[in-house]
């Protein structure tokens, strides 16, 4: 190798290098950021049955909740709230139905992104039970309607009367290529004499 070659490949490699340390440390530095920064609340689960089991509903306040989804353009699904708002009383433990129906002709594993506007409103929106905490495998052709169990906390700010609980589905590369993976495994098993 000549002597400019090896210092090429040294430089690419440190860039590249630098680059995923660059890249791996962002993702704390968002979480820092969103939550700390910006009080957008990023959940990993459902909230804590201790968290939600001490909220006493507000029987003399109504707060609106807009109900909104997409998909991402990779995605060959069609994803929509059963309704676009309801009337919820901060304390009460309320349901709401997604439909998700796959138009692809594979299956397709999904995961779900939530978020809540306002941001500053989000921490006080709970969360008991959520399709958006786990993968969603739909077959081809398959529909399914997909449940969202919520609380908002009692201690919301008087100014804020309505709530929008969004949700964006994304295509699970790795475990649709797993599922596809499994499929083709399972396919060659069958036809093995």
């Amino acid at each position: 190798m000549k002597p400019s070659s090896t210092a090429t490949l040294k430089t690419a490699a440190l860039v590249s290098v630098g680059a995923f340390l660059f890249t791996f440390g962002m993702v704390p530095l968002y979480y820092i950021a969103c939550e700390k920064v910006f009080g957008i609340k990023l959940e990993q689960g459902p909230a804590g049955e201790a968290r939600v089991a001490g909220l006493v509903v507000d029987e003399n306040r109504m707060v609106t909740v807009e109900f909104d989804a997409t998909v991402n353009s990779k995605l060959p699904w069609e994803f929509k709230p059963t309704q676009l708002s309801m009337q919820v009383r901060p304390g009460q433990v309320y349901e709401m139905n997604y439909i998700a129906r796959n138009v692809g002709d594979q299956a397709i594993v999904g995961n779900a992104a939530p978020s809540v506007a306002p941001s500053t409103a989000s921490t006080f929106f709970n969360k008991t039970e959520c399709f958006c905490f786990t993968e969603q495998l739909l077959a081809a052709g398959e529909e399914r309607l997909m449940p969202v169990r919520f609380i908002v906390d009692p201690a919301l700010p008087a100014n804020v009367q309505t709530l929008t609980l969004s949700y964006t589905f994304y295509n699970n590369d790795v475990a649709t290529a797993r599922l596809a993976g499994g499929a083709h495994a399972g396919a060659a098993a069958r036809t093995a004499p």
